[in-house]
């Protein structure tokens, strides 16, 4: 299967502008996902608006596409990208350009849900270690049926175990929380650009209920290593910290 990897990275960030412009260890932060991206898909394009982005990709010796900049998620602006360089993949792969320290080991367990051919949309969890964390409505959690398919993602804590301390419930149920990482079929990221807002998406404010609530399934691969995504200027000193440290 050919796989390509398309990384959304837009400028007008509402908390943090600029942020894959960021410097971070003496490079944009952009440059460090691109980097960790081509050690396991030779091919990748980053997807702007803005040509600050574009002409710094180039400069590192990426590849860009200018995109509109009036897309309400990083997936239609991937769609727009792929019609744009008219590729051939059979699976597109959404590393958000916000994620310095995704992993080649996160990417290779993506791509290898498509060997199965059911597959239509990839993205990757990692269990929770701790309540505090599962409670943390920034941090949606998965529910997954006996064969890896998401069955639902909330901001909530789901499920709820009843006759137990809250405290405890870890020790009941294996939490999982969601990494925004995912890959499409091509025929699917085409159709799923196509439907309108759901009302769970609207609910939850989560993209991803649009594709279930309209019939489409989600597999979910499980990692154990965590990344430090960047969404505003303190997590760019937790993002250095954590880089000298690791």
């Amino acid at each position: 299967m050919h796989f390509i990897a398309i990384i959304p990275a837009r400028y007008a960030s509402t908390r943090f502008p600029g942020k894959p412009l960021a410097m971070l260890a003496g490079k944009p932060v952009i440059e460090h996902v691109y980097e960790q991206v081509t050690k396991v898909l030779p091919e990748a394009w980053v997807a702007t608006d803005d040509d600050r982005i574009f002409e710094a990709v180039k400069a590192f010796g990426g590849k860009a596409v200018m995109t509109r900049a009036d897309h309400k998620s990083g997936t239609d602006r991937i769609e727009e990208a792929a019609e744009k360089i008219n590729t051939d993949a059979d699976v597109i792969v959404n590393v958000q350009g916000d994620e310095p320290f995704i992993q080649p080991s996160q990417i290779e367990t993506l791509c290898s849900l498509f060997d199965n051919p059911s597959t239509q949309i990839a993205t990757l969890g990692k269990p929770f270690t701790t309540m505090d964390a599962v409670k943390n409505p920034n941090s949606p959690k998965i529910v997954t049926d006996n064969n890896g398919f998401a069955l639902y993602f909330s901001r909530s804590v789901i499920p709820f175990v009843r006759g137990k301390e809250e405290a405890t419930w870890l020790e009941s149920y294996p939490y999982l929380k969601h990494l925004g990482i995912y890959a499409y079929r091509r025929e699917v990221l085409r159709e799923v650009t196509q439907l309108p807002q759901s009302s769970l998406e609207k609910a939850e404010s989560l993209e991803q209920l649009r594709w279930l609530q309209n019939g489409y399934r989600i597999r979910v691969g499980i990692t154990n290593v965590e990344t430090v995504g960047i969404d505003t200027p303190q997590d760019l000193e937790r993002a250095e910290q954590f880089y000298a440290t690791r």
